[in-house]
C-alpha cells in the first residue's frame, strides 16, 4: 500500500529535523571535545610552566630577598596541587626536599642546583604533554573535519534530491487535475484525470473522474432537455403581454420578463440577484408589489398611456415548503376601458331613460282623472299595471345611475348635520304604502335623544329606505319589522329588522355583492344592486354596513355611521 500525501509531507518535514538535529549534535559533540582538550592543556601544562618560570625567577632573588622566598613557596604549593603528568610528582617532592634543607640553612646555596634541575624536569614533562595533547586535538579535529565532510556530502546529496523530487510529487498531480477542471469548465465532460498514486491525490482523481463521469452522463441525458424547456418557457414569458417577476425564499430577484422590464424601468441584469427590498428603495413600483396583499388594481404608465395592472401573487411550494414567490402584474386595461364604456352607456340609457318614464307615469296619473274620462275596471287594471311597472322602471334607473357612480369613484356626497330621526321618519314615510299593502306592522325602539350624524341625508335616506323595502318583500303579510336606533362608543346604529325566511349562511359573506339574487327567490323585479349600492354609499360616508340571519329567523340589516360629536 503506497504512502498517503500526508505522510509523504510528514516524512519530508521529519527528514529535515533529523538533518538539522544530526548535524548540530555532530557539530556540538566535536565543538565540545576540542575544547574539552585545549581547556585540558591549559589547565595542566600552561599554568605549570607559569608557576615553574615564577619559582625559577624567585630563586634567583634568593637568599636575600624575604618576599621572594614567599614567592617561591606559593607557587611551589600551587604546583603541588596541579600535578598531572607521569614523573612530574617526583621532580616536585625533590624540589620540596631540597626547598625545605635551604629554609633551614638559608645561607647554603648548594641546593639551588638540585631545585633548577627538578624545576627543568617539570618543565619538560609539561611541555612534552602540550606537544602530546596538540597533536591529539589536531586528530580530533581532522577527524570531527572527516565525519562532518562526509555527514554534510552525504545529507546534501539527500536533501537535493529530496527538493528536486518532492515538489514534483505534489505539484504533477495538481498540475493533472487543474489541466482535468480547465476540461471541464469547458463542458468536456469526457476529461479524465489518471494519477496512480495511493494517497490523497489518487482519491481526488477518482473522485474527480466520478464527478466528469456523472456530469456526462447528465449532459447526455438530462441538460439538453433542460436547457430546450428553459429556453422556451423563458421565451413564453416574454412573449406574454403581462409583467412577471419571480422571487426566491429569501426575496431575492430570480428573473423578470421584458414586459416587467419597461414597467419598473429597470433592466433585467440590474435586478437579478438583488433583494427586493433594496430594489424597493429606488423603485415606487417595486415597493408597491411588495406591500400590497391580494388582488388590488395599479395603474401605471405604460405604452404611452395610463394602464391598469392587477397584482396577482403566486406562492411556489415544494413538499408543503414555500421555495419562492412569482407575481403576475396582468395588464387588465381593455378589460378596464370596456367596463369604464358600460358604465358610460349605462349611465347615458338610464339618464335617457328617466324622462320617457317619468312622463308614463304622468300619463298614467292623468288617465285616472274623472276629468279625462271614465275609466272601465279592466282599463282601470291595465293602468295601475303600467303605473307598477313604469315605477319599477324608474327604480331601476335609479339604483344604475347610483351604481355608475360608484363604479366611476364619483360618489356626490352632500355632509350636513342631520338628525338620524329625521332620516327614519323620511325612509318609513316612502314605505308607509308597501306595509300597509301587506298589513305589516312596523315597530319602533329608539334610544333618547339621538345625536346628530354627519352625512348625506339623502344618501343614508336611500340606503334606510333599501332595507325597509327588502324587509317588506320578504316578510309575511300581518308580520311586523323591528326598526332600532341606538348609539354606542361616539356612533349611531341602525337597524331594520323583519321576520321572514331569512338567509342561509353559506349565502351571507356574498349578500352584497352587485348582481347577486338568493337561489329560490321568487321575486323578480330587483336587479341586485340595491345591497351593493347601499354598502358603497355607507363606506364612502365612513361608516359600515352587516347583516345578521339564519334561515327560518328572518334577518337583520344594519348600518353605523359617526356621530357628528367625534
Amino acid at each position: 500500500m503506497g504512502l498517503r500525501l500526508k505522510t509523504k509531507l510528514t516524512l519530508g518535514l521529519v527528514f529535515l529535523f533529523i538533518v538539522i538535529l544530526a548535524f548540530g549534535i555532530l557539530g556540538l559533540v566535536y565543538i565540545n571535545r576540542l575544547s574539552a582538550d585545549e581547556g585540558m592543556i591549559l589547565k595542566d601544562n600552561y599554568i605549570t610552566l607559569e608557576y615553574c618560570n615564577n619559582m625559577l625567577k624567585a630563586l634567583e632573588d634568593m637568599p636575600g630577598d624575604t618576599a621572594a622566598i614567599h614567592i617561591f613557596a606559593h607557587n611551589l604549593s600551587l604546583q603541588e596541587a596541579n600535578i598531572t603528568e607521569p614523573g612530574e610528582g617526583e621532580a616536585t617532592r625533590k624540589v620540596r626536599v631540597n626547598f625545605q634543607e635551604m629554609l633551614l640553612n638559608p645561607g647554603d646555596t648548594s641546593n639551588y642546583k638540585d631545585m633548577r634541575r627538578a624545576i627543568f624536569v617539570i618543565q619538560d614533562l609539561n611541555q612534552y604533554a602540550i606537544i602530546r595533547k596538540d597533536k591529539k586535538a589536531a586528530t580530533t579535529a581532522a577527524s570531527a573535519n572527516l565525519w562532518l565532510t562526509i555527514i554534510v556530502t552525504i545529507l546534501t546529496v539527500v536533501a537535493f534530491t529530496f527538493i528536486v523530487n518532492f515538489p514534483t510529487i505534489i505539484s504533477e498531480p495538481i498540475k493533472v487535475l487543474r489541466e482535468g477542471i480547465a476540461s471541464i469548465s469547458e463542458k468536456n465532460y469526457s476529461a479524465r484525470v489518471h494519477i496512480n498514486q495511493d494517497d490523497e491525490f489518487g482519491d481526488l482523481a477518482q473522485a474527480f473522474n466520478s464527478m466528469a463521469e456523472k456530469l456526462d452522463e447528465y449532459d447526455h441525458s438530462n441538460l439538453a432537455k433542460i436547457m430546450f424547456e428553459k429556453t422556451r418557457i423563458e421565451t413564453i414569458i416574454n412573449q406574454m403581454k403581462d409583467g412577471i417577476i419571480g422571487f426566491d425564499e429569501n426575496r431575492n430577484v430570480l428573473f423578470v420578463n421584458v414586459v416587467a422590464e419597461n414597467l419598473f424601468g429597470m433592466k433585467e441584469k440590474d435586478m437579478v440577484g438583488r433583494y427586493a427590498p433594496d430594489v424597493a428603495i429606488q423603485n415606487d413600483l417595486m415597493r408597491t408589489l411588495l406591500q400590497q396583499n391580494g388582488k388590488k388594481e395599479m395603474k401605471i404608465y405604460a405604452d404611452g398611456k395610463e394602464s391598469y395592472f392587477s397584482r396577482e401573487p403566486i406562492t411556489v411550494k415544494k413538499d408543503e415548503q414555500t421555495i419562492g414567490e412569482v407575481i403576475v402584474m396582468r395588464n387588465i386595461t381593455p378589460f378596464h376601458e370596456l367596463d369604464e364604456a358600460k358604465t358610460n352607456f349605462i349611465a347615458t340609457v338610464s339618464h335617457e331613460l328617466k324622462t320617457p318614464i317619468s312622463s308614463i307615469k304622468m300619463s298614467a296619473r292623468l288617465l285616472r282623472d274623472v276629468r279625462v274620462g271614465v275609466l272601465s275596471q279592466e282599463q282601470m287594471d291595465l293602468l295601475q299595471s303600467i303605473t307598477d311597472d313604469a315605477e319599477r322602471l324608474l327604480k331601476i334607473t335609479g339604483e344604475l345611475l347610483n351604481m355608475t357612480q360608484v363604479e366611476t369613484g364619483n360618489i356626490q356626497l352632500k355632509f350636513q348635520s342631520t338628525s338620524p330621526k329625521e332620516v327614519l321618519e323620511y325612509a318609513t314615510a316612502a314605505v308607509t304604502t308597501q306595509a300597509q299593502q301587506k298589513n305589516i306592522k312596523l315597530q319602533y325602539a329608539l334610544e333618547a335623544p339621538l345625536p346628530p350624524i354627519h352625512a348625506d341625508p339623502e344618501k343614508v335616506s336611500w340606503v334606510l329606505i333599501n332595507l325597509l323595502t327588502n324587509a317588506i318583500k320578504y316578510s309575511s303579510e300581518g308580520s311586523t319589522i323591528d326598526i332600532s336606533i341606538h348609539t354606542h362608543d361616539k356612533m349611531v346604529f341602525f337597524s331594520v329588522k323583519d321576520h321572514g325566511r331569512g338567509i342561509e349562511e353559506k349565502y351571507l359573506p356574498r349578500i352584497f355583492e352587485r348582481y347577486f339574487r338568493v337561489p329560490g327567490s321568487t321575486e323578480k323585479s330587483g336587479t341586485g344592486l340595491g345591497l351593493a349600492i347601499s354598502k358603497e354609499f355607507i363606506e364612502a360616508q365612513g361608516g359600515q354596513i352587516w347583516v345578521k340571519s339564519s334561515y327560518g329567523a328572518g334577518a337583520d340589516f344594519g348600518f353605523w355611521l359617526k356621530s357628528e360629536a367625534v
